[in-house]
């Protein structure tokens, strides 16, 4: 086919697309002519994304730490770009399943490694000042990852280890909710009192968190894994993605998380609180909160040693500091 004759048939199959959607093929031909090309900056909205960093003080340090949790928000945004589209199928495609999960834990990956910017990559005396004008923010206020959790695993698998055995899915999604393991990572121990960090969360996210919760009932990636049949359910590749998955989001990011805390809150022993005033030395550690996406697909060794293995590859208990 001739290049006159590829042109003419393109026009055609457009004025079909546009006759059986009862639109004009003319007015848009117009609009694609009076149209500006398109530019890289613009196309990703450069000059508004470059401008989302404005550090509250004049420590050069806490751009760092701003760009890096943008970027970090960024990535939850592609977890749960994925997430949502395992919930939302329903072809039971296993090789679709498989495509999608290896994604997450790209992302997750990529999220684990690039931790070593937090750990090192600042000065903890500029760090342990600028935070001061911080109060009460906190990493903790991250609504995107717990949505990433309840899109993960029903709700009952995220109330606190305390409580666990006490709830089941026959308690309601608002029950539920009440206990998760992270709002005790934010609530005095001593008086049962909720940080400002959590009182400001729940009043600007419980309404999405709720009804978000509420559609993935029965539909979360866990459910939607245990609905696959008998053949695609032991599928050894997905279930290996699935752990893996597990292992990165509830293993390997918080002992990132551990790893940076302890490297500029808890050193010269002398420990300093978070900005949000969690209690992070029992909210942070895997083993301790032992939240797992996928429980059935883990033996009952890895299920009684959570977390326990990789923590003790890097903190040691004892000296209660972070083996960097």
């Amino acid at each position: 086919m001739d290049k006159d004759a590829k042109i003419a048939s393109q026009i055609n199959k457009l004025e079909e697309k546009y006759k059986n959607s009862g639109q004009d093929l003319s007015s848009y031909l117009d609009g694609l002519l009076y149209e500006r090309y398109l530019t890289y900056w613009d196309y990703i909205h450069l000059d508004t994304l470059l401008s989302l960093q404005v550090p509250r003080t004049h420590f050069p340090d806490e751009e760092i730490f701003i760009m890096y949790h943008q970027i970090t928000e960024l990535y939850f945004k592609l977890i749960l770009h994925e997430e949502k589209q395992i919930v939302e199928d329903r072809s039971q495609d296993v090789a679709f399943f498989i495509e999608k999960v290896r994604r997450i834990n790209s992302y997750f990956k990529a999220l684990i490694s690039s931790f070593s910017i937090m750990i090192k990559g600042m000065e903890r005396e500029q760090f342990l000042r600028y935070r001061m004008a911080l109060l009460p923010a906190s990493g903790f206020q991250s609504a995107q990852y717990r949505m990433i959790e309840f899109y993960a695993t029903p709700l009952e698998n995220m109330v606190h280890p305390s409580e666990r055995d006490q709830f089941s899915s026959e308690n309601s999604i608002e029950e539920l909710f009440e206990h998760v393991y992270w709002k005790k990572g934010a609530t005095d121990l001593a008086t049962g009192e909720k940080t400002l960090t959590l009182k400001q969360f729940e009043v600007r996210y419980t309404p999405r968190l709720l009804r978000i919760a509420n559609q993935v009932k029965n539909s979360t990636i866990y459910q939607k894994y245990l609905q696959l049949p008998d053949s695609s359910r032991n599928n050894e590749e997905l279930i290996l993605a699935l752990k893996e998955l597990d292992l990165n989001a509830n293993v390997n990011w918080p002992l990132m998380h551990m790893g940076s805390a302890y490297r500029y809150l808890a050193k010269e022993g002398k420990d300093v609180e978070a900005t949000g005033g969690t209690n992070w030395k029992e909210y942070l550690p895997p083993s301790f909160q032992k939240i797992i996406f996928f429980p059935t697909l883990h033996t009952k060794e890895e299920l009684d040693t959570w977390g326990k293995q990789w923590v003790d590859h890097v903190f040691n208990p004892d000296k209660q500091e972070y083996k960097e």
